[in-house]
């Protein structure tokens, strides 16, 4: 083992030598390493993952690869729950530490605990709430789900994870992101007016007790900065100029978006469903931007145009801090012997989110949703 070597001194590395050294790093590793990258992952660092998906797919492969080394091209939760979730011997790697995620910090252990709290003024909630975490959450939140028999869901598996949760208990306390909630809540039937939003910075979430005695899912006010920039004027606008036009949407946009939809479904559901298109077909994506941009070049031979919903160019800003610099930083010190940025959960902590990861997972086998 050598001293570290300093990032400073990759920031000034085009991305061409990059591609060269991280290449390297690469095959001296060999099977030490996995490198996973998300699908909102800019194209310069995804082109050199080893497996691609989304945060169901890339939690179920940290689980079951044999590598030394899991490099999670993604952001903080990502690389904890691939902690988690992998053995005690394999190490967990952020390549930049500052890559997080604005919805996951919306929820904190804090106001989640005076929530329940506060809800047990109204009621038993470890009688009759399941608390589940949207999977973009910190770990302490899915160890908080794992205490009170809660669990973790994904966009792909939401709606088999709220069935799971109402089997159990009549309420579920879904968070941080009120969209994904709401949108699968209703697409299962659950009334709007079963569906609150619990407000953290006030008194009961802002909420009376009837209003918490009549919900069937109380919806954290959370929500994706990026997702939240598409809106229903958009798809009216694009559909007048394409009538025929197909409206693809995930689950994080809000209710309106969704509601003037043709599909609603995960990154994973929306790169399927365009690559299964009918061909010479009109499709409008609102999702992150680096998916969209990746979907529009793959359909294009096929005669299909891809667009992105919204005239703001948006992209996930955190998922983008992770850069090809970085990444050759992470895998050349691992060649020389050095961990740097690696996630290492408390044990206890660990523990506990294990619990909600595991039970989302077995729901996920058992209902066939990991292969969507």
């Amino acid at each position: 083992m050598s001293a570290a070597l300093e990032l400073k001194s990759y920031s000034l590395l085009d991305d061409a030598e990059c591609d060269e050294r991280i290449e390297e790093a690469k095959k001296k590793l060999g099977d030490r390493l996995t490198i996973l990258g998300h699908h909102y992952q800019r194209d310069e660092v995804f082109k050199h993952a080893d497996h691609t998906g989304d945060s169901l797919k890339l939690s179920n492969l940290a689980s079951t690869d044999d590598a030394e080394y899991i490099v999670f091209c993604g952001v903080h939760f990502m690389a904890e729950v691939a902690d988690i979730v992998s053995r005690p011997n394999q190490i967990a790697i952020l390549p930049d530490m500052a890559a997080g995620c604005s919805m996951a910090d919306m929820a904190n252990l804090a106001n989640v605990e005076r929530a329940w709290r506060e809800l047990s003024e109204v009621l038993e909630p470890d009688e009759t709430i399941t608390p589940v975490t949207y999977i973009n959450s910190a770990a302490d939140l899915k160890a908080f789900c794992g205490r009170h028999e809660g669990i973790v869901c994904t966009s792909t598996n939401a709606q088999q994870i709220l069935e799971w949760s109402f089997s159990r208990r009549e309420k579920v306390l879904f968070f941080p992101d009120q969209h994904l909630g709401r949108n699968t809540g209703y697409g299962m039937g659950i009334p709007l007016d079963e569906m609150v939003v619990w407000d953290f910075n006030k008194p009961m979430g802002g909420l009376t007790k009837e209003q918490i005695l009549n919900a069937k899912m109380i919806l954290w006010k959370g929500f994706c900065s990026v997702h939240q920039m598409f809106k229903p004027e958009h798809i009216d606008n694009w559909k007048e100029k394409h009538p025929d036009g197909i409206v693809i949407s995930h689950p994080e946009a809000s209710f309106e978006v969704c509601q003037k939809s043709d599909y609603v479904g995960s990154t994973e559901f929306i790169l399927n469903t365009i690559r299964n298109a009918e061909p010479n077909t009109n499709w409008l994506v609102a999702t992150e931007l680096n998916l969209v941009n990746r979907a529009a070049e793959e359909a294009r031979p096929r005669g299909i145009e891809v667009e992105f919903m919204s005239p703001t160019v948006c992209m996930c800003s955190t998922m983008f801090r992770t850069d090809p610099q970085h990444l050759c930083w992470v895998l050349e010190n691992l060649v020389a012997g050095n961990v740097v940025n690696q996630i290492k959960v408390k044990t206890e902590e660990a523990w506990q989110a294990k619990r909600a990861i595991d039970n989302m997972l077995e729901v996920s086998v058992a209902t066939g949703s990991i292969a969507d």
